[in-house]
């Protein structure tokens, strides 16, 4: 399989991710699989076979994206697809949100992207091929009051993935962003929940997610037909629809989820849920 093409993953030993490398693997790809889980990864690569290794990355490092990368060509010569998928959850209202809170959500999932652009990028213009999926959100189209933060950096992820894609396409490289709704990870139960019941929260919603191999597949069918955006569930594009065509109708019907969060605060002095990460 000298001629396999190559994707690295990121955040690539569980939700999504994990997904993405096992449909990845099932084609023949040859997968590197980059998470700040080491363990998990090496399980993961182990579980898929020959095809599959692991990495350990942390994407808030530039360096260290910069080596895995360079590793990868090293090692294989060529990088088709990078996978732009590590992201972390973050859930409060901005009155309770400090700059560190800020900051945390903003590093990884916006720079967290932008480190794995500047690593794979140039590499890739000069073998001439190659694409870049990033991973943003539904939460990156349209309004999420309640998760602002988290908001702020995956709608940051969307207008990188749009300009890149721009300049890109004079190299013919592809770009492309994915947007899911709202799926059965642990993005969410692993991240903060700051001044919010979690449960009271959740227990709430109107929408129940699907699952990570059906996103996954959604994402590489959208890959596969070298789409812009692509987005997993109807009521995403409805969402990302109504901002575009009319934004303060979007900001206005936002008001509903930010009624859903203060209603779930919990007393302002009592200490932030801290949900063990996996």
């Amino acid at each position: 399989m000298e001629d396999s093409q190559v994707a690295i993953v990121t955040g690539g030993a569980s939700g999504i991710g994990r997904a993405l490398c096992g449909q990845l693997v099932a084609r023949g790809t040859r997968v590197v699989i980059a998470d700040f889980n080491l363990p998990g990864a090496e399980q993961a690569a182990q579980e898929l076979g020959p095809l599959a290794t692991a990495a350990a990355l942390d994407v808030t490092d530039a360096d260290a994206f910069e080596q895995v990368v360079a590793g990868v060509f090293e090692r294989h010569g060529r990088l088709d697809m990078l996978f732009n998928n590590a992201g972390i959850g973050g859930v409060g209202m901005a009155e309770d949100l400090s700059a560190a809170d800020w900051k945390r959500i903003v590093d990884v999932n916006l720079y967290g992207v932008i480190h794995g652009v500047a690593a794979a990028y140039p590499r890739m213009v000069q073998q001439g091929f190659g694409h870049i999926v990033n991973t943003a959100s539904g939460a990156g189209l349209a309004p999420r009051p309640g998760m602002t933060p988290y908001s702020t950096a995956k709608f940051g992820v969307v207008g990188l993935t749009m300009s890149l894609r721009a300049e890109a396409a004079t190299h013919g490289i592809h770009v492309s962003v994915a947007c899911p709704g709202y799926v059965a990870t642990n993005i969410m139960a692993a991240g903060e929940y700051k001044g919010i019941d979690m449960k009271k929260l959740t227990d709430g919603l109107p929408i129940g997610p699907i699952t990570a191999d059906a996103a996954a597949a959604i994402i590489l069918r959208g890959a596969d037909r070298n789409k812009l955006v692509i987005i997993d569930r109807f009521y995403v594009w409805l969402d990302w629809f109504l901002t575009r065509l009319a934004p303060r109708v979007a900001v206005w019907a936002a008001g509903y989820r930010t009624s859903a969060f203060r209603g779930a605060k919990i007393d302002a002095d009592a200490p932030a849920q801290a949900v063990a990460k996996s």
